[in-house]
């Protein structure tokens, strides 16, 4: 199992993952220099308070074998165009590295943060990463690019624009995903999936890995060829005392996912719907303090990955395997005893040796 994380390394709240608190941005070519150096197999970024593309070229600089993915940029603000180009650069920099990561978003974002009109995500991000793939045929084919859809048409490409062939054309495509529809889509169109933290095993070994299974089938795929990379919430502590008060901030961000719809049909499946049709009605009102309260200790196990050090990373392996290629993992790195241990886990669910 291979094994990513994402920055910043080391300052790590359960209740708020790393992706989302802000980013010292001009400590990221070290900073992913550590990421390498701990073993790390890749290096993720989610766009929130960055653009992952400008931050994953930073960390191309100070590297040489890991893998750099957007996990996951937001599609429908840019034109294919642009992230074709985009990843095509980025490539060119890592070469045999990069993988792009994509995301659909919701419609209240793309209308009203980005400023769109909105359509059915499922049909226009299958356009999308076909757009963005006729771009990069005709750059590294010399192909007339002659792309038409719902969405794009495609015609122009003129030597002044067209950078031309690169040694690993092949920059594999990943979606996020969180519903079964989605997740058939990736399976069709993408070369990963990434299912969203709240995803159980129960509900990807149930529900998103068949419907995987069934859009690689559609586009006649080897069963399993599509990879399937957990994000997990991670809680994880040196001592169960501290780990008790690492829960209770956890359970909070549990009670926020199941009071939002976008995320019922997980806790549907695990017979907690009622429980979320509560945390709903809570989160409406602003009464956000009673909301980790019906949050019980089976939800909270069953959805993050909790375990002291000495035990987490064997929980990981036992929560993803068999299902999952890939997983995202980290712990505090800002001592050399806390990245001795890190290594350590690293090499546990990876499944590797590093004591020889």
């Amino acid at each position: 199992m291979q094994v990513e994380t994402h920055l910043p390394l080391g300052k790590v709240d359960p209740g708020i993952r790393a992706a989302e608190q802000p980013l010292d941005v001009a400590g990221v070519p070290d900073q992913a220099a550590l990421v390498e150096e701990l073993g790390f197999d890749g290096l993720v970024l989610t766009e929130t308070k960055e653009d992952p593309f400008v931050v994953l070229a930073m960390a191309a600089a100070t590297t040489r074998k890991i893998n750099l993915t957007t996990a996951v940029a937001i599609a429908f603000p840019r034109s294919p165009t642009v992230t074709a180009m985009t990843a095509w650069t980025l490539q060119r920099g890592a070469p045999g590295r990069f993988a792009l990561g994509l995301g659909t978003q919701v419609k209240g974002h793309i209308q009203r943060r980005y400023g769109m009109a909105w359509s059915a995500p499922g049909p226009w991000i299958e356009e999308y990463v076909a757009a963005v793939r006729a771009v990069w045929d005709c750059w590294q084919s010399g192909t007339e690019l002659d792309f038409h859809g719902d969405h794009y048409d495609l015609t122009l490409m003129n030597p002044l624009f067209d950078p031309g062939p690169i040694d690993d054309p092949d920059i594999p495509i990943h979606l996020a995903a969180v519903n079964p529809h989605m997740a058939r889509v990736g399976g069709r169109i993408a070369d990963a999936v990434r299912p969203h933290p709240i995803c159980t095993r129960r509900y990807l070994e149930e529900v998103l890995g068949p419907a995987v299974e069934r859009g690689g089938a559609e586009a006649g795929k080897a069963p399993a060829s599509v990879e399937i990379c957990a994000s997990p919430l991670i809680v994880t502590a040196a001592t169960e005392d501290e780990l008790a008060r690492k829960v209770s901030a956890v359970r909070s961000r549990v009670a926020f996912y199941a009071s939002t719809r976008t995320y019922r049909a997980v806790f549907d499946l695990h017979g907690w719907g009622d429980v979320a049709e509560r945390l709903s009605v809570l989160s409406r009102a602003g009464r956000w303090d009673e909301m980790e309260d019906h949050v019980s200790d089976d939800m909270v196990e069953t959805i993050a990955v909790v375990g002291t050090h000495d035990t987490i990373a064997a929980a990981v392996r036992d929560r993803y395997a068999g299902i999952c290629s890939r997983v995202e993992f980290s712990i505090p790195a800002e001592s050399p005893g806390d990245r001795e241990a890190l290594t350590g886990m690293i090499a546990e669910i990876q499944g590797t040796d590093t004591t020889g």
